[in-house]
């Protein structure tokens, strides 16, 4: 990440408010990916009969209504019935699960 000056001066690396955090994984959709183990856990969870589990995950991320935080080291997007976890620094989607109805 490029350094930029604040109002001060005043470098600012590693000052990122939660909006930017979000678009950061957006920007970087590309890099987005998961292991065959991955693959084989998100179609079970979410009864998937996809053949591109990645490219699924990417087209819901992208959706206008998903919701993406990011707590510690992973981002949490959820959309519709499903949450998705990806890994903040490899891109690396973890696991993706049906939400509860509350």
């Amino acid at each position: 990440m490029d350094s930029s000056l604040n109002l001060k001066g005043e470098y600012m690396t590693d000052q990122i408010n939660d909006n930017n955090k979000n678009t950061l994984l957006i920007l970087n959709l590309d890099k987005l990916n998961t292991t065959d183990l991955g693959v084989e856990r998100i179609k079970r969870n979410l009864c998937l009969d996809v053949d591109d589990v990645v490219n699924w995950c990417r087209q819901r991320i992208q959706e206008s209504n998903s919701s993406v935080v990011r707590k510690g080291k992973n981002w949490y997007i959820r959309i519709a019935d499903c949450e998705i976890t990806v890994n903040a620094s490899s891109y690396t989607i973890i696991t993706a699960h049906k939400l509860k109805n509350r």
